[in-house]
């Protein structure tokens, strides 16, 4: 309005807001009373003192959004969910398709997600040891032949034919 006021009191505009989003079919989340020193947590819905909140500068509250406890319990299938698209249940099926073994050594159990460095597909499920492997080798196969043909006794070495020529071996 011209004066800066509203038409409708406070009460009355979040009454109508309420009703307009139950109409469409959203949900709406209900004012808590909360005491001073403690935050309502949107996951658990109980109210908490601050010390169970982690600190974030960026929230208008500087605390975060859910308690440490939520957090905490939400962080693992959050990972999985946006760096591979995978849900737990998902992980685990592929798991169980590999028999709960690693992919690469077939001794230790599949505990990390492997995935394409480069188009970000999932490829299984591997061993710490084994996953940490391929990262280090870049996933470069060319780097993992060598690897092998150095592991069985065949040195890559390139040998000198004339001064400041080698020969590669094939």
């Amino acid at each position: 309005m011209r004066d800066g006021l509203q038409a409708y009191c406070r009460e009355c505009s979040a009454e109508y807001y309420w009703q307009r989003q139950e109409a469409k079919g959203r949900r709406v989340r209900e004012k808590v009373p909360v005491p001073p020193g403690c935050k309502h947590c949107r996951g658990c819905g109980e109210v908490k003192p601050h010390s169970d909140w982690h600190r974030k500068s960026s929230a208008p509250g500087g605390l975060a959004s859910r308690c440490k406890t939520c957090k905490a319990a939400a962080g693992p299938a959050g990972h999985l969910r946006r760096k591979y698209g995978l849900t737990e249940a998902g992980r685990d099926e592929l798991i169980a398709s590999q028999k709960g073994v690693c992919c690469i050594c077939f001794a230790a159990s599949a505990v990390q997600v492997d995935h394409c460095h480069n188009t970000g597909r999932v490829r299984g499920v591997l061993c710490f040891n084994c996953n940490s492997g391929l990262g280090l080798l870049r996933d470069d196969p060319d780097a993992m032949y060598r690897a092998a043909d150095y592991l069985e006794g065949n040195a890559w070495k390139p040998t000198l034919v004339a001064p400041g020529v080698y020969r590669l071996p094939s």
